[in-house]
């Protein structure tokens, strides 16, 4: 066992937010003395912008133009160089979460085209002929609690062919299965490509208890399958990211599916009510979020399967916020 750099956070949860102290241990393990050129430990928190390839060379200037947005940097010398003794030394340390001017710090979010992380790294500087040390940390950090009373919006909804938008012409390949769209345009209704006359009849009825969503509590409501003269294969509940990355040449909008959850198999007796229940998953949610160079924000599409291959959507735009 050579050296061995660890960072301890003191939070098994990891999870901070603005105005605390971040606090913890480095570790540094050897089982014989080290020779060191200091230890320091930085935190950094980032904002990390791409375009999806769809968008590469539309917006030529983007990679110039949006740099990754440093939200907070800071760095400390935890110990000057010398040498430590052989075993464990641990070195405790404090950061406070504090913000210089009008920058906010957002929430940690994992996305697709739009990733904020916050990081601690500790760098032990070692002489030539030793390498140096790195170790990084992810922390979460947790946004403040929204101002002001929190209001759901219950929605209820009906799907019938008449209300399908987005119905293309032409005639539905035999053999050919439908694609699952990764979105739908907001309050759009989608069917695969058929003529509107071709369509089975059928009649589905619901409700999301409200689209104003509290990040840790879940997506609630019910669906019932009133009528269908097609057997239901399958009925799903996707939630999709929306992204929106911008500069001054534009601003490219990017939909991802996050979870695609199945909540009824095979053809539903009719006029049973179907649970409708979600829950956000952590790091991969966060806050809806709006600011100058990129926007974060979701969706829910209710796909329903029919016999033999027909595919409706129901989208419906949310509001996630945290209380």
């Amino acid at each position: 066992m050579g050296t061995a750099l660890d960072i301890k956070i003191k939070r098994a949860n990891k999870v901070y937010h603005a105005g605390e102290v971040l606090s913890g241990v480095v570790v540094i393990s050897s089982k014989d003395s080290v020779q060191h050129q200091g230890v320091s430990l930085t935190m950094e928190g980032t904002v990390n912008l791409q375009l999806s390839a769809k968008s590469v060379g539309v917006f030529e200037a983007f990679y110039n133009s949006v740099k990754p947005i440093q939200i907070i940097n800071s760095t400390i010398e935890m110990v000057k160089p010398g040498k430590f003794p052989s075993g464990k030394t641990e070195i405790p340390f404090e950061f406070p979460l504090h913000l210089k001017g009008n920058k906010v710090l957002y929430e940690t979010y994992h996305g697709v085209f739009v990733n904020i992380q916050y990081t601690l790294r500790c760098d032990m500087k070692r002489s030539l002929l030793a390498k140096d040390l790195t170790k990084t940390c992810e922390f979460i950090v947790h946004s403040a609690p929204q101002k002001g009373k929190f209001t759901p919006s219950p929605v209820d909804f009906t799907i019938t062919p008449e209300t399908l938008q987005n119905v293309k012409e032409g005639s539905q390949k035999s053999g050919h299965p439908c694609s699952r769209p990764s979105s739908v345009l907001p309050g759009q209704r989608q069917v695969c490509r058929v003529k509107r006359a071709l369509l089975p009849k059928f009649l589905l009825r619901g409700h999301l208890n409200s689209t104003n969503c509290v990040i840790t509590q879940p997506l609630t409501g019910e669906l019932v399958v009133e009528s269908s003269e097609a057997a239901i294969r399958s009925v799903e509940l996707q939630l999709v990211r929306v992204e929106t990355c911008g500069c001054a040449e534009g601003y490219a909008r990017d939909a991802t599916e996050i979870q695609n959850i199945q909540i009824a198999d095979g053809d539903v007796c009719r006029g049973l009510s179907v649970p409708i229940y979600m829950v956000f998953p952590r790091l991969f949610t966060c806050p809806t979020l709006e600011t100058t160079n990129f926007k974060v924000e979701f969706e829910v599409n209710i796909v329903v399967l029919l016999h033999p291959d027909h595919l409706i959507t129901e989208n419906f735009p949310l509001k996630l916020c945290r209380i």
